[in-house]
């Protein structure tokens, strides 16, 4: 079924109006240029493909029907799948021919009794994990799923040696490119939730768990490491549990903006998991970190996108309409902290633009990068009705910004960089692009240090890609 838009909408809204369309692996057309030499392994990305059913739309975009598209980059050219996670909901709700679960921001159909009797939907729609004979599809209020890296199919629900009953594993784990540890978090819910932290091995075995009771039911979507810290910005958001645990309202819809409790910040000691300091500063939010690092003197140096408020949750809940109104602009941040404290040192804002999906290079995670990547807003647009349609490099050394404009009615998703296995000292930048001129999609190569220049590589995809949240780049090993 096809969504009749608004004659108001944008064009964005095209790629989300109808559930998107699975492809078996097929090879790309080279629609420009060409693929890069060095360029040699696999993007990942995830994100909801569906968001509606039975004539009914989701409640928000964060409750679409995970769906992972692959594209596999090899000495014969470019491949690519793309596959709804076979979730136990996915599968019920597709012979049912309708929504049958609550969700993040949905509650389950039914009688007000029934309600709290049904489970909420793992999605699997948030972001990916590449492991060494897996990829994980990851959902931040439930287990993993895992998938095959090749084809995409599902293998089932993933407890990784040590995910007990009741608890989840986040969608932003961090990965330390030489130790090889990954580490992540997961929530407990209750009146006063616990922090579950987990540090893995290279294959995502469970190593060793840690875990702290919290203030309220916070809303915590991820963290960040540097250098021998885990540090965790927890915003003032909490979720009024009774109604969203009895099925009177959706989690999304009970959570509320508080922002006199203020931000509170909790450092980790990455070996031991054990907790350093625990402080609390001024009010925003953020559902995003770009980086974290050790500076020269002893601070931990933490980069983000930082909001104002909580207005983005609301500006998200609007995107499945294809019409947005809520305005909720980020800007790129830098705080300083002493870790044994927690106290803040100095904040600044690096970059008044507005920006999201801040990442920098896997190799440079937890250390000093010249480079953040990010998704931004076209200069001249309506920023409150239109979605990120530039990516960009900002040069945390210079401050200077050197931007992708891809033009009217082209949309990027977060912009995914990958090293180049010939030429270490290159890399290139990938992202998957919705062009609501010829309602398509492609991926887009560019030069890491060139993006103000046209692509190295366009590639056609068979059907449309709607842009989603988060992806990864596995490289081959030679």
């Amino acid at each position: 079924m096809i969504t009749e838009l608004p004659s108001t909408s944008k064009a964005w809204a095209k790629a989300l109006s109808q559930p998107a369309q699975e492809f078996p692996l097929t090879p790309l057309p080279l629609l420009g240029g060409r693929i890069p030499e060095g360029l040699r392994g696999s993007l990942y990305r995830n994100g909801p493909g569906r968001l509606e059913r039975g004539c009914e739309s989701v409640g928000h975009w964060f409750d679409g029907d995970g769906a992972i598209l692959a594209v596999h980059f090899s000495d014969r050219g470019a491949t690519g799948v793309y596959r709804y996670v076979q979730t136990a909901g996915y599968l019920a709700e597709s012979q049912a021919g309708k929504y049958l679960y609550s969700n993040y921001g949905m509650s389950a159909p039914g009688l007000f009794w029934t309600k709290w009797l049904k489970p909420t939907k793992n999605a699997a729609n948030t972001s990916v994990l590449a492991l060494p004979d897996k990829l994980l599809a990851l959902w931040e209020a439930g287990k993993p799923h895992a998938i095959d890296l090749q084809t995409l199919e599902t293998e089932g629900l993933d407890d990784l040696s040590g995910l007990s009953k009741g608890m989840s594993y986040s969608a932003h784990p961090k990965c330390d490119a030489q130790t090889g540890e990954i580490f992540n978090f997961g929530i407990t819910p209750g009146i006063n939730a616990t922090l579950n932290i987990y540090k893995c091995d290279r294959a995502g075995k469970i190593l060793q768990k840690a875990s702290v009771t919290l203030d309220g039911l916070p809303l915590i979507h991820d963290f960040v490491m540097a250098g021998q810290y885990l540090v965790f910005f927890v915003p003032p958001v909490r979720v009024n549990l009774l109604p969203a645990a009895i099925g009177l309202s959706s989690f999304s819809d009970a959570m509320e903006w508080k922002p006199q409790l203020g931000t509170q910040i909790l450092i980790f000691d990455r070996e031991t998991l054990s907790l350093i300091s625990r402080s609390e500063t001024e009010p925003w939010y953020q559902w995003h970190f770009a980086n974290g690092y050790m500076d020269g003197n002893g601070s931990v140096a933490i980069d983000f996108a930082r909001y104002r408020d909580f207005q983005t949750n609301q500006r998200l809940k609007e995107v499945p309409t294809g019409q947005i109104q809520t305005p909720a602009k980020a800007t790129l941040w830098q705080v300083r902290l002493d870790p044994q404290t927690g106290k803040i040192q100095k904040t600044e804002e690096l970059l008044d633009r507005d920006c999201e999906f801040p990442v920098v290079p896997q190799s440079q995670i937890g250390k000093s990068s010249c480079y953040t990547y990010l998704s931004l807003q076209r200069q001249g647009v309506d920023t409150t009705k239109e979605i990120y349609g530039a990516i960009a490099s900002f040069d945390n050394r210079t401050g200077t910004l050197n931007e992708a404009d891809l033009g009217e009615n082209r949309y990027p998703t977060e912009p995914i960089y990958a090293p180049d296995a010939i030429n270490p000292e290159r890399g290139w930048v990938l992202t998957v692009v919705f062009d609501g001129n010829t309602n398509s999609s492609e991926v887009w190569i560019f030069d890491s240090e060139r993006l103000d220049e046209e692509p190295v590589c366009k590639l056609g995809l068979p059907s449309v890609v709607p842009m989603g949240f988060h992806g990864t780049w596995k490289p081959v090993i030679f």
